[in-house]
């Protein structure tokens, strides 16, 4: 499974109440670190493939609602969702493994 693209209208479903832990990467077509971050976040969602994780994006200008449920006030910010909840939260660039040590914990 390749990353998903969430949206306002499927977040609830695909997220928030997913069995597995969700990688939510909040984005942006025109910001820069985004762009830099998006390839990591791509060979993640490959690397985990098959595992017990969700990894996917959502783009803060098609999306408004949810960055702001999430008070996602810059970007690139990364969170981890679990049982419907926030529990970890990343704001700028981040290797690759630093966000597949932060899902790894969250997958436990």
């Amino acid at each position: 499974m390749s990353k998903l693209i969430f949206t306002d209208d499927n977040f609830e479903a695909e997220v928030l109440k997913s069995e597995a832990p969700v990688l939510v990467d909040f984005y942006a077509t025109w910001c820069g670190p985004c762009q830099m971050l998006g390839p990591i976040v791509e060979d993640l969602a490959e690397e985990m493939a098959g595992k017990s994780v969700k990894i996917g994006k959502l783009d803060v200008d098609t999306a408004p609602q949810t960055a702001e449920k999430y008070g996602v006030m810059s970007i690139p910010t990364m969170i981890i969702f679990k049982g419907g909840k926030e529990v970890e939260r990343m704001v700028g660039m981040r290797g690759k493994d630093d966000l597949k040590a932060a899902l790894e914990k969250a997958a436990k």
